[in-house]
């Protein structure tokens, strides 16, 4: 029994009549769509600014019905999978709640090894485009990860690039700044606890692609030098972003596809970003802005952070003017700055690059600013303690940067 289905059991153990009274009879049509003004784009009221879902799109603006039943075609089916991640962006399909038993009616699921129990080989078997939707989350880093992408996008209708990991390479792209030799070489040599260790070997104890063992040559995947983005390696058809999504964008995800397979509404445009908004997360944000001016930079920790003024008018870096809005801005509003995890907005291609020049301008140098020299500048923006850690923590694999490089022999 899948770990939906135990939770689908105790929860009409425990609320069962309630649960029954929200779910459509079988013999029941399903609830009619919401009205929608002409040329209006549809939104889900629970999110926290309008989200676009297609020009063309009807479907409820809740999901009225927990347990919806089967959509009058049959189950779809879904598969959730991850790359190189952190297995947040998994665990936050729970983040939805009850909601996931939606998924459980809708859906049959094939593959998702963080929930169910299924093998690759299970999903070679399955025929081209037979899963109706995947979920891909994580980046590309390692062989394995290339493999079971492209073996994804193969037998998928739909693929999903899921969280800032598929979509810009995330944390794990912050490893182009090294190659792979270097990484295993600290890694395995350096670190205080496997130095140690390789003190007492005769010789460097290092992992081996294949190892021959008594019960049949054994193989693990080959570390790339560059981490790359699920685009970088197949077509994807959409996009959800964040570190991990936030429930209001998943729940514009799962309101577009119970649109489309209950009530024939139609799906986003090809490429679209799900659950985010075109706008800045400073226009998201509560927080009082004064453009007051930086002329020193502090972590939050440092300082009595006020609860209603901008982060940024109190010294303190935050991400909000270089990022997509949709989350809700559940980080400014703990009084801690914006990662960037929603990545770049539409209008810029280059998040980091942006996030610079929303902090040189906060800078005391207009004509009706005290003057600073050069120095002093640069005296500023040296307390930046990570400058590729705050302005690039999730997108240095898809930015002009990309990766450090070692120039050879002048070339």
């Amino acid at each position: 029994m899948s770990f939906i289905a135990k939770i689908k059991d105790k929860l009409f153990k425990k609320v069962g009549d309630k649960m029954e009274s929200a779910a459509i009879k079988a013999d029941e049509p399903a609830a009619a769509p919401a009205e929608v003004a002409p040329g209006a784009a549809p939104v889900i009221v629970d999110s926290p600014v309008p989200q676009l879902v297609s020009p063309s799109a009807v479907f409820p603006v809740e999901l009225k019905a927990i347990l919806p039943g089967a959509p009058p075609g049959g189950k779809i089916k879904f598969a959730h999978y991850w790359g190189a991640g952190c297995g947040g962006c998994d665990v936050s399909m729970l983040d939805i709640h009850e909601k996931i038993l939606t998924v459980n009616d809708m859906a049959d699921v094939v593959f998702w090894p963080i929930a169910v129990d299924g093998k690759v080989k299970d999903l070679e078997a399955l025929d081209d485009g037979e899963i109706t939707v995947t979920l891909f989350n994580g980046a590309v880093r390692n062989s394995e990860n290339e493999h079971m992408l492209k073996l994804l996008r193969q037998k998928s209708t739909l693929l999903v690039a899921y969280g800032a990991c598929a979509m810009w390479g995330g944390m794990p792209g912050l490893a182009n700044m090294h190659n792979t030799e270097e990484i295993k070489k600290y890694v395995y040599t350096q670190t205080p606890t496997m130095s140690a260790f390789q003190d007492a070997q005769d010789s460097p104890v290092m992992p081996q692609e294949t190892y021959q063992a008594p019960e049949g040559e054994l193989h693990i995947p080959t570390l790339y030098d560059t981490v790359l983005a699920a685009d970088d390696v197949v077509d994807i058809d959409y996009y959800v972003p964040g570190c991990p999504p936030q429930q209001t964008s998943i729940n514009v995800l799962l309101g577009a596809l119970v649109g489309h397979v209950y009530h024939g509404a139609a799906l986003p445009p090809k490429g679209a970003i799900i659950g985010a908004s075109e706008k800045s997360l400073c226009e998201e944000c509560p927080r009082k802005k004064e453009s007051r001016r930086i002329t020193k930079v502090v972590e939050p920790y440092e300082i009595d952070v006020d609860p209603d003024q901008c982060l940024m008018d109190q010294g303190i870096i935050c991400m909000g003017p270089a990022t997509r809005a949709g989350c809700g801005s559940p980080c400014t509003q703990a009084g801690q700055p914006c990662r960037g995890c929603y990545g770049p907005t539409g209008a810029v291609s280059e998040q980091g690059a942006s996030m610079l020049t929303a902090v040189a301008s906060l800078f005391p140098v207009l004509d009706n600013d005290a003057l600073i020299d050069e120095d002093e500048i640069i005296d500023i923006m040296s307390q930046v303690k990570d400058p590729l850690g705050y302005f690039y923590q999730f997108t240095l694999a898809k930015s002009l940067i990309k990766r450090a490089v070692k120039e050879k022999g002048g070339k």
